[in-house]
């Protein structure tokens, strides 16, 4: 099954830089990776240059311009741009563990969607961790101890540890999820009614339950590792807080506003000289 990873990123470049080398060293490797980018600078584009040229993955570097916090929108421009049957919905600042994706694959179950669990950096770590820190257990474990890393549970990996399937939203985010592409185009990907921060994953969940899925989850596979930022803005988090509640009051599983607005897609990526 061909599984394509789906980046997003914002003007982080050296993050950006670290998800990728932890992708490209994987067990498993992906079919294909889309870097979502919602308007950075030329300068991601200018780091993504040599990945581009690699010949053991595809990747593909979509672009909008930069309106504001877009990410639901930039999330549906790179699936409708992706070719894999499994879509892996991974933060361009979250660091797969070498088994993320072969974990995911194995996990992958029709009628479900997986949420993944991730493992937090904490700021006095973050700028040296890499994908190469998380190479040994000892290496993972010494992060535990010494606070490096918050959720630390999670740093273990235990392949024969069972999942199980649960129905709520608390935990949702699409840092890390793994979901059949015919299923998120079933109900039209994200909400592009989003704008700024927050609620845009809930509502999306919310709308794939409506559909049908099951959530399924396994604490110890597929994990990532969020590497640590500034807080995000707030501002449009009331505006948010109100399509989600109206996605929750409703029995509609498809919303008018995604992949559907974005085809034909006739706007340009960046020109980088």
């Amino acid at each position: 099954m061909n599984i394509s990873v789906i980046v997003p990123t914002y003007n982080r470049p050296g993050a950006l830089k670290k998800v990728l080398d932890g992708l490209v060293n994987q067990t498993c490797l992906p079919h294909e990776i889309i870097i979502a980018d919602d308007g950075s600078t030329p300068e991601t584009a200018h780091m993504l240059a040599s990945y581009l040229n690699r010949s053991d993955v595809t990747v593909h570097h979509v672009w909008q311009e930069d309106k504001g916090f877009r990410a639901a929108r930039i999330r549906n421009k790179a699936i409708l741009k992706s070719t894999g049957e499994y879509l892996l919905l991974l933060d361009g600042d979250c660091i797969p563990e070498r088994h993320f994706v072969g974990d995911h694959l194995a996990l992958a179950e029709a009628g479900c969607f997986f949420q993944g669990k991730r493992v937090l950096v904490n700021q006095k770590i973050v700028d040296r961790f890499d994908y190469r820190a998380m190479g040994s257990f000892f290496k993972r474990m010494a992060y535990v101890i010494t606070a490096g890393v918050s959720n630390g549970h999670h740093v273990l990996r235990i392949p024969f540890f069972p999942s199980y399937k649960v129905e709520k939203l608390s935990g949702v985010r699409s840092c890390n999820m793994g979901i059949f592409k015919k299923d998120v185009t079933a109900v039209n990907g994200f909400n592009h009614d989003f704008i700024g921060w927050g609620r845009e994953d809930s509502e999306f969940v919310t709308r794939l339950f409506r559909y049908g899925l099951k959530r399924k989850e396994n604490p110890f596979k597929a994990i990532c590792y969020h590497l640590w930022h500034g807080e995000n803005s707030r501002n449009n988090l009331e505006k948010n807080d109100r399509i989600l509640e109206n996605a929750a009051a409703s029995a509609a599983f498809f919303c008018e506003s995604g992949l559907t607005q974005l085809v034909p897609d006739n706007e340009p990526n960046m020109k980088v000289t």
